[in-house]
């Protein structure tokens, strides 16, 4: 392990039991740490929200899950094989992809299958495209995980290391655009490999190419769902950290810390709870983070939050078996979605959409004879546009299902429940600032060291967690920023063997 200036941790209070929560418990326990929980819920999970209804296990947070070596690495901390609590089922494909020319292709991890499917898809030209992009995704993938993903940083000065030429000399610091079209010229090939950027909340022309690796985790690592729905995962890592003698305590928002001098000595809870600690994890949303703390660290420019989505969750009658599990329905001005959404505050004119079709891989999640679908359409932020979503908040409801009727589920509409639906006003409603599941947009002053840290100068002993610090959004890099939140408090434990041996192709 590397060194701490935290001085006593004995006891860690984490604050919040979504993913990066669990994580930091997970890795402080493991590490010999008494750790309390305090979650506001009564269950876990965080952002991987859930609902039963009608019959129905709806999943109201992430829906794609990739990495599960990262996954891995939270149960290793304290001794657990993720395989005995949890099992992931590998979708194959990874995505179904459809276009507005009618055409689809199927998204498949591996190299000889993807290779073929392209091939007949758009030529022997292309199909040697994707796997020299296959291997320039894998080679970024190794040059930056371990120095510029899972890692910490005190300051900018931190990436003036030898890798940071190697992610240079790889094209990490091009936009992610060009880095693709350097191997495909097919343009509906190219949104296959860059359309992840939307994650970032940036578009592939302006994204750096770093985060091209969010395209190697769906199309090269893989896609994965958990038995039982996404619920499934929060659920194993708390189980394993409660096995571990992690303390939870469901039930309380914390309300306050108590300090002492630059250090956090307690949280107080809404329950009239005090709970002693030698240091605080605190996994709230920013805002909320730096009231806490009572303190705001200076930028040279505002934060800017990712766009947001409009997430509609369908009932309805078992649909065509051939519907993979994830589909994405492309418009045909894809590139305007962008503009549309990021640039004008604007719905989208031409919609895009994720459909995600949890029962095509776990039927338990919807009674029997019926299919549980996830309508994911991309939106402005409420921090950028002025959309009344009271006012059009149904009639964009009754698009996107109608969208999803004519481009891929003929007949939905005959027999369509709306089970629950989340604009933008929603996720505000949840807590989330700007009314986005997304947090902040990956932009390159918002990227690595230019991100908000998860230390807070004046405070010697509060370390921050989840999407809005490093390393960002989505998953596996929730479950990354629990990991450095607990290198942080008890110093670095070496994970370098794990990503050894990464085959090319």
């Amino acid at each position: 392990m590397t060194p701490t200036r935290f001085g006593s941790t004995g006891h860690v209070v984490v604050v919040g039991a979504g993913l990066a929560g669990l994580s930091a418990a997970l890795h402080l326990a493991g590490r010999g740490r008494e750790v309390t929980v305090v979650e506001r819920d009564v269950v876990p999970g965080g952002r991987v929200g859930r609902l039963d209804t009608a019959g129905y296990r709806v999943d109201t947070g992430p829906t794609v899950l990739t990495m599960p070596d990262i996954i891995d690495d939270a149960f290793a901390a304290v001794g657990e094989r993720g395989a005995d609590r949890l099992e992931l089922i590998a979708l194959e494909p990874a995505y179904r992809a459809c276009f507005a020319d009618g055409s689809g292709i199927d998204v498949h991890t591996d190299a000889a299958r993807m290779a073929a499917a392209i091939e007949e898809f758009a030529g022997p030209k292309q199909a040697a495209g994707y796997l020299g992009l296959r291997d320039w995704l894998t080679r970024l993938y190794r040059t930056e995980f371990d120095g510029f993903i899972a890692a910490n940083f005190d300051s900018p000065l931190s990436l003036l290391t030898p890798q940071l030429a190697r992610l240079a000399a790889v094209g990490g610091f091009r936009r992610w655009d060009r880095m693709v079209k350097r191997f495909i010229t097919d343009e509906r090939l190219q949104r296959v490999f860059t359309f992840q950027s939307l994650y970032a909340g940036v578009a592939p022309s302006h994204a750096l190419a770093v985060y091209a690796v969010i395209a190697y985790m769906d199309t090269v690592s893989g896609v994965f769902f958990p038995r039982g729905g996404m619920r499934a995962l929060p659920d194993a890592l708390a189980a394993a950290a409660a096995d571990a003698g992690v303390a939870f305590r469901y039930g309380s928002a914390v309300t306050a810390l108590e300090r002492s001098g630059a250090r956090i000595t307690a949280v107080r809870t809404d329950q009239g709870a005090r709970i002693s600690c030698d240091a605080v994890v605190l996994t709230t949303e920013l805002p909320q983070t730096y009231g806490l703390l009572g303190r705001k660290p200076r930028r040279m420019l505002p934060l800017r939050p990712a766009p947001s989505a409009v997430v509609v969750h369908v009932g309805c009658r078992s649909v065509n078996p051939g519907n993979a599990h994830h589909t994405i329905l492309f418009g045909d001005a894809w590139e305007q979605t962008f503009t549309d959404i990021i640039r004008d505050g604007n719905l989208m004119a031409d919609p895009s959409l994720l459909v995600t079709r949890p029962s095509a891989s776990d039927t338990s999640l919807a009674p029997t004879g019926r299919d549980l679908l996830y309508i994911l359409a991309p939106a402005p932020n409420l921090s950028h546009g002025t959309i009344d979503w009271s006012r059009v908040g149904d009639s964009y409801v009754d698009d996107v299902v109608d969208t999803g009727q004519s481009r891929m589920l003929l007949g939905l509409r005959e027999d369509a429940e709306v089970l629950h639906v989340v604009t933008p006003a929603g996720w505000a409603r949840q807590g989330m600032a700007a009314g986005t599941p997304f947090a902040l947009a990956h932009t390159f002053t918002q990227t690595g060291p230019f991100r908000p840290a998860n230390t807070v100068r004046g405070v010697a002993n509060a370390v921050l967690a989840r999407s809005s610090t490093v390393p960002g959004v989505g998953v596996p890099t929730a479950l990354l920023s629990g990991r450095l939140a607990a290198d942080r408090i008890t110093g670095t434990v070496d994970y370098t063997a794990k990503r050894v041996g990464i085959p090319l192709r």
